[in-house]
């Protein structure tokens, strides 16, 4: 019997179900109304786009995300292949040459057998098992019958993307190369200030123009993605704790460590352009140009591309979905991504990827593989199915602090971090050997 699933939105998640899907001999048809339709956010025609950051985050296995891309990369994950072939240099963390990446998804995707591309925009949920991985940015018409389906599924906030600049254009008289702590190697261009200057340009960000986004709420905004200007507001001091914290940052000019440091990291393989790391805005334009040039590395700084802000829509899934993010109500839908509440790229592609897999063991007759919570993959499928207590649930990025504990004392925190990933491999491992 010919097993078919509709898959709705070719981004991370969408891709990355697909693939798992086609790679068990499950017929896909993947439905993507790029390039005849774009949101506000996107640029590229190409699948698994990378609207944000070009940083997968840490690699370290002391990390909840490295250990969760590690969980993937032994599983199979076609993203992570694609982005593990299209890295650049980014000290310790996985950062990808963000169209090299993307094509590379996108060849594997449509010349997979089983894979049926549509490029059409899907304004209806089709009838049959369907997975909805749509995004934060799902049209209206769809969003209306996921609405339909979903009645409190009414949440949203609201992401922000950050500048780039090119390098030829960045004063490095004014900066220096380094990596936090001497940490991988010295990837990340570091645009330092003193307390004059510092205070300068916090004053202008707060008090700089912001373009008009229908229905923005400071409040509403996820704290993993804030944007500058908004975190800046809450005090003095409150970038030099985040974005800008110059700790383990030494300037080779005179071997102390700066005021505050705001860092640059590569966006593409040659090296030629690089974001500025934390500074997602919702500014207008020209004010984005004018408060940034005040960062003194940065006073000529040509911008390839501003800071952009974007709707995020996701559920109430610990009232809608099950552990392998399917509908409660309707168990023939599933849905994957950020639309479920995890948060991230990785998040999403392992969303994605759980997704595929249980879909595709469900409808081949075999049993489920049932990721436990030792597992950075499967801690995160618990979390959004159920694990918010507190009744407000809020996106999340995978962290150690959801992942079941060791049970006993080890000394150091990276110590305790790093048993829990051992831990998590052996699993995964053994899952695979003995349920795929």
């Amino acid at each position: 019997m010919e097993h078919k699933v509709w898959v709705i939105g070719a981004g991370l998640a969408g891709s990355e179900c697909a693939w798992q899907l086609a790679e068990r001999g499950i017929k896909v048809t993947l439905c993507e109304m790029k390039p005849n339709k774009k949101t506000p956010a996107h640029v590229s025609n190409d699948f698994a786009e990378l609207v944000c950051s070009n940083s997968f985050r840490s690699d370290d296995l002391s990390n909840a995300v490295g250990l969760l891309k590690e969980e993937l990369r032994r599983m199979g994950s076609l993203i992570m292949k694609c982005a593990d072939a299209n890295k650049v240099p980014a000290g310790g963390a996985l950062a990808v040459d963000r169209e090299g990446y993307a094509r590379m998804v996108t060849e594997h995707i449509k010349n997979h057998p089983n894979i049926t591309l549509v490029e059409e925009e899907i304004t209806e949920i089709p009838e049959g098992e369907v997975v909805i991985a749509s995004g934060p940015l799902t049209s209206d018409p769809l969003a209306e019958k996921i609405a339909a389906l979903c009645p409190n599924s009414d949440l949203h906030f609201y992401d922000a993307a950050a500048p780039i600049v090119m390098l030829d254009s960045i004063d490095m008289d004014s900066a220096f190369y380094a990596s936090r702590y001497d940490k991988g190697t010295p990837d990340y261009i570091n645009c330092p200030m003193n307390k004059e200057e510092y205070l300068a340009f916090w004053n202008e960000l707060c008090n700089a123009e912001e373009a008009q986004v229908h229905g923005f709420d400071d409040g509403g905004v996820f704290e993993g993605c804030m944007p500058v200007e908004v975190m800046a507001r809450r005090g003095e001091d409150t970038l030099r704790f985040g974005p800008l914290k110059p700790v383990g940052l030494i300037d080779p000019r005179n071997g102390k460590e700066n005021y505050a440091v705001v860092q640059l990291r590569r966006d593409n393989a040659e090296g030629t352009i690089f974001n500025i790391v934390g500074f997602q805005t919702h500014l207008r334009f020209p004010e984005q140009k004018r408060v940034f040039s005040m960062i003194p590395a940065l006073k000529n700084a040509e911008f390839v591309r501003y800071g952009v802000m974007h709707r995020n829509t996701y559920l109430n899934s610990p009232t809608l979905l099950d552990r392998y993010y399917r509908l409660k109500s309707e168990p023939r839908i599933s849905f994957a991504g950020q639309m479920t509440g995890v948060e991230g790229y990785v998040e999403s592609c392992a969303s994605g990827m759980l997704v595929g897999i249980e879909t595709a063991h469900r409808l081949l007759g075999k049993e489920p593989v049932d990721f436990p919570q030792e597992t950075a993959i499967g801690a995160l499928g618990l979390y959004v199915s159920g694990g918010s207590v507190s009744g407000n649930f809020q996106p999340m990025n995978i962290n150690f602090g959801i992942i079941t504990p060791l049970g006993y004392r080890v000394k150091g925190k990276r110590n305790k971090n790093a048993e829990i990933s051992k831990r998590s491999l052996e699993i995964i491992d053994r899952l695979r050997e003995e349920k795929l």
